[in-house]
């Protein structure tokens, strides 16, 4: 590896001392190295061509910033755990200096996370509002119409490949990659996907007199979200706020020709025993159960980090 760069998460002083750390000893063996706040993207964006391997430093919330930074390069991914939950991370602290050879050595397998792209259209004549055509708004986790602060239950119309899904009258519905299948929309009865499955998951968020059924749909499926009355709801991408979605706007969410891709030292295996560990459905004789967080706490990111604002 000849460039390496390292983020972290800005508001945890030992994430900060660890990439610093980071840096001393990695700027003995590798050519490049660079260091960037994980919420200064337009840093991490300019520092990103040529970068080999991303070192993030911090929890799910940062891999979901790093994810969006590296796009459109092919630089992976690799997380170290400061948080409580730490999905889609690899390793704690305390490992990463001790296996800093392995890493350099090009050891461990690569993981390719399927992303999705939104834009806002016209329902009149299909012009892009929000989001340019050859750079759409790219989600790890999920792209998300709420209702925002409003009180009023939306009326949305989802379309699947021009086909009519559902009408739903709820306070928003999900779109989901299959690492966001264990984030939001799993809180909400979704289903679990292999996090390397490239399907998409559309979840209703509190349906008003309807079942919560998800619906999973094939990677090349498009899918169309309008409103069915004159209201306004709110898009969000990862978390992150978007515009506003009114009465004349589509949003379209597909998947996205970008991947994110992670370094991986363990077997595929170990994604079940992430989310059996997590989400407490086994523990050892003996063991204290940890409260389950399939709210806050997810392969895919918790929520609570993911949702969080500079």
């Amino acid at each position: 590896m000849k460039k390496i760069g390292i983020c972290y998460h800005p508001k945890l002083e030992a994430g900060q001392a660890l990439a610093g750390e980071l840096r001393s000893r990695l700027e003995r063996e590798v050519k490049a190295v660079w260091v960037s706040s994980a919420w200064d993207e337009e840093l991490m964006r300019a520092q990103m061509p040529g970068t080999d391997l991303l070192l993030c430093v911090g929890g799910d919330g940062t891999m979901l910033r790093a994810a969006r930074s590296v796009v459109p390069h092919r630089t992976l991914l690799l997380g170290l755990n400061m948080g409580r939950v730490g999905f889609l991370t690899e390793m704690d602290q305390s490992a990463v200096m001790r296996r800093l050879p392995e890493i350099l050595s090009g050891q461990g397998r690569v993981e390719e996370r399927a992303m999705l792209q939104a834009a806002v259209v016209s329902a009149a004549n299909g012009r892009v509002v929000w989001g340019e055509e050859d750079s759409c708004h790219d989600a790890l986790n999920d792209v998300v119409v709420s209702r925002g602060g409003a009180a009023h239950v939306l009326q949305l119309s989802i379309m699947a490949d021009g086909i009519k899904v559902a009408d739903y009258r709820a306070d928003g519905v999900i779109v989901a990659t299959a690492t966001g299948s264990t984030a939001y929309s799993l809180a909400l009865g979704g289903p679990i996907l292999y996090p390397e499955c490239r399907e998409i998951v559309v979840t209703p968020v509190a349906p008003h007199l309807a079942e919560r059924h998800s619906v999973v749909l094939p990677s090349t499926a498009v899918v169309e979200i309008s409103m069915a009355a004159d209201q306004r709801a709110v898009v969000s991408v990862d978390g992150e706020p978007g515009p506003e979605l009114t009465l004349s706007q589509v949003l379209h969410v597909r998947l996205s020709p970008h991947v994110a891709r992670f370094l991986r030292l363990g077997p595929p295996s170990d994604f079940y025993a992430r989310v059996a560990r997590r989400l407490n459905w086994v523990h050892q004789p003996g063991e204290e159960s940890l409260p389950a967080r399939p709210a806050g706490g997810s392969e895919g990111a918790s929520m609570s980090e993911s949702r969080e604002r500079p």
